[in-house]
């Protein structure tokens, strides 16, 4: 069994297209969140959006390539070769067929198959984009990125919802731990920003209908009322821990656990009792083989839902005891980016990353009335300057999908 770390840390956000901007908003309380602009939600009665600004997919990878891509997978592969970057690792320099990805996505090229439906309605069968299966399948976002990067190991998408990007970070670690490659790039992207997505999840009566984009998504406050969409993805690269040490690669973090479990209750509710949620917090502890007191900092799923903050909080306290889960910092920054669906697990690895880095605990914004159903401590407002040695990154997906990924601090040796 060996030991995996991460080299590499790329991202495209709310809060920025890179992963200095996406820290630095976080840390600092920013909130990516604003007016929808890409459509009028007035019918639907949705009115912001964590839009991201100002990405020219041109300005990051290949022209040609980009042209041929949904815009989940543009995501996908900008934050992929800004990781791959930060590592310093170049496919052309070690054995590819070591390198692999696995990145998802929950719904994949939304936009594609709005634009190329209301084209085929309007114009006919025969106006349909030639390449429009290939940028509407949601495997093409890790298929994209083995394209660009040179990446011939193992290759594939996990689709679990909102688990998406937990669930491929966990797996690819296991990919690294068993030996099937030495490099991974893992991680979830999500483009669902438009008319189907949001009015889909509108149907559901699942969003928030707040004008006020700082009062819009408010994760664990007792007036939250649903999350609010957002998109963009995240990529980290994995590697074992010979491989990072014989090239004298920079180590931001170790990831030693990993759970993953099903609810087996409901399409879109998590149960009450936080079982499933509970068991993968479980399952992640166990393989990193460590005490629940020994947990610093939870990035919790947080998705400002009435269901879903309540029964995270109950599996909280299921995992970690009553007491334990009371001493233990938690946060959800949805309040600063809304929530990426597929990507939402990517990005928030990358915050549990560098708040073991750098010890500071990101805060959970818009918490301003606490909901006695939610009673632990939800880092409010304001980041936490506090140094730690293990941080949890908890995922929960329709479906009942529940993902959870344990990161250590890393100290050499």
């Amino acid at each position: 069994m060996r030991r995996v770390v991460i080299t590499g840390l790329g991202s495209v956000t709310p809060l920025g297209n890179n992963v200095e901007d996406f820290w630095n908003g976080l840390k600092t309380g920013k909130n990516g969140i604003g007016p929808l602009t890409k459509f009028d939600g007035i019918p639907i009665n949705v009115h912001v959006a964590g839009e991201v600004k100002d990405f020219v997919a041109k300005e990051r990878m290949d022209r040609k390539l980009a042209k041929r891509m949904d815009v989940f997978s543009q995501y996908g592969v900008a934050a992929a070769l800004e990781a791959m970057e930060d590592a310093k690792l170049d496919a052309a320099e070690i054995d590819a067929t070591r390198l692999g990805v696995m990145v998802g996505s929950g719904i994949g090229g939304l936009n594609a198959m709005q634009n190329q439906i209301i084209k085929m309605h309007e114009k006919g069968l025969d106006r349909v984009a030639p390449l429009f299966v290939p940028m509407a399948i949601g495997n093409m976002v890790a298929g994209n990125i083995s394209i660009a990067t040179g990446a011939k190991g193992p290759n594939l998408s996990i689709v679990t919802a909102c688990a998406s990007g937990n669930n491929s970070i966990g797996e690819a670690y296991r990919n690294i731990k068993h030996g099937y490659a030495d490099y991974m790039l893992a991680g979830g992207s999500e483009a669902s920003i438009n008319e189907i997505g949001m009015s889909g999840f509108a149907a559901l009566t699942a969003l928030s209908n707040s004008e006020d984009p700082d009062k819009a998504s408010t994760p664990f406050d007792k007036n939250r009322q649903g999350f609010v969409m957002g998109e963009g993805g995240a990529v980290i690269l994995l590697e074992s821990l010979e491989s990072a040490q014989e090239r004298g690669a920079k180590i931001y973090a170790e990831i030693v656990g990993y759970g993953a479990t099903g609810d087996s209750y409901h399409m879109t509710a998590p149960t009450p009792d936080g079982e499933g949620a509970a068991n993968a917090m479980i399952h992640a502890m166990a393989e990193a083989n460590i005490e629940p007191n020994q947990v610093g900092y939870i990035n919790a799923h947080g998705t400002a839902t009435p269901a879903n903050d309540s029964s995270e909080t109950v599996a909280i306290k299921r995992a970690l005891g009553e007491e334990v889960a009371h001493t233990v910092a938690i946060s959800s920054t949805k309040g600063s980016t809304g929530h990426l669906l597929g990507g939402a697990g990517a990005i928030e690895a990358v915050a549990c990353i560098k708040a073991l880095q750098e010890g500071i605990l990101p805060p959970t914004i818009g918490l301003e009335t606490p909901d006695e159903k939610c009673d632990l401590d939800y880092i409010p407002n304001e980041a936490r300057e506090k140094g730690i040695q293990y941080a949890m990154n908890n995922s929960l997906g329709f479906g009942g999908h529940n993902a959870v990924t344990l990161f250590k601090k890393w100290e050499d040796a």
